[in-house]
């Protein structure tokens, strides 16, 4: 079982407290199909920039009423227990929540699986393996770049096509 997640922040350092979340999508995958999703802004409880804003569309009064990390928190164990971690460029995603969990005193642990490095080795000889433009060169649409929800499905459309190659190629 995987879970495949994506997060928008209002930093690009995960170090606590320099980038928060602001919003997070986590899809459950049995290895054939999606099986769950779960969506929502985060009030990262510190200001986003107009950077920030302008890439991913999310503003301070967006998040000013949402869920703080903590009230979400077991949702996310929940969700990830027991279920590999896939994001593409997994580091990024793993760590900012690995460090929004620190801050609350627990360790977050989960096995982590990377779909910039899966299609590396199976689809190898793209000019980028950046989600936007390796999903346009595969096809898979992003009606909602920057925004956890519609990363997250691209990615796990992108992972569906992934495992079918790994299939073929056994």
């Amino acid at each position: 079982m995987f879970a495949i997640i994506d997060i928008e922040t209002c930093g690009g350092k995960y170090q606590f407290p320099h980038g928060r979340i602001t919003e997070i999508c986590i899809i459950i995958h049995d290895g054939l199909q999606v099986t769950e999703k779960f969506t929502s802004l985060i009030n990262p409880e510190c200001y986003i920039s107009p950077f920030y804003t302008n890439l991913t569309g999310i503003t301070n009064a967006m998040v000013a009423q949402a869920p703080k990390f903590h009230d979400i928190a077991p949702k996310i164990i929940e969700l990830t227990h027991n279920r590999t971690f896939v994001a593409h460029n997994v580091s990024f995603d793993y760590n900012f929540i690995r460090d929004e969990f620190a801050s609350l005193g627990y360790e977050f642990k989960r096995e982590k699986l990377c779909t910039v490095q899966m299609s590396r080795k199976l689809i190898p000889g793209k000019p980028t393996y950046s989600l936007g433009k390796l999903c346009a060169s595969l096809n898979i649409p992003n009606n909602a770049r920057h925004r956890a929800e519609g990363d997250a499905v691209a990615t796990a459309h992108l992972f569906n096509l992934l495992l079918q190659i790994k299939g073929q190629k056994k």
